[in-house]
């Protein structure tokens, strides 16, 4: 019994060990990083640009004028195709249905 005993004792030991191992290297680790961060600075903070001038708000401004005027005329070029689909559809229709009363 008393080899048991030395054995789990030992287990124990062991256990313990690999505890205090374990922290050490991370405190090991955690000095490094530390160290690292110490050692390069942090880059200066760059300096505010100016606003844009006045002519490159207007370029934004007439492209995006441009974008919408753009927008709005494929809005309209659909909604007239759809127009000119639905008479299509309807005159077809209309013609099909006689086709088959004089059939």
């Amino acid at each position: 019994m008393s080899d048991l005993n030395k054995a789990s004792q030992d287990a124990i030991d062991a256990a313990a060990n690999s505890e205090q191992v374990a922290l050490v290297l991370a405190v090991l680790q955690a000095q490094q990083i530390t160290q690292a961060q110490h050692t390069h600075p942090a880059p200066p903070a760059a300096a505010p640009r100016p606003s844009g001038s006045v002519a490159q708000w207007l370029a934004i401004g007439v492209g995006g004028s441009a974008l919408l005027l753009a927008v709005a005329v494929s809005a309209v070029a659909i909604a007239i195709s759809a127009v000119a689909l639905t008479v299509c559809v309807l005159v077809l229709r209309s013609v099909w249905q006689d086709v088959r009363k004089k059939a």
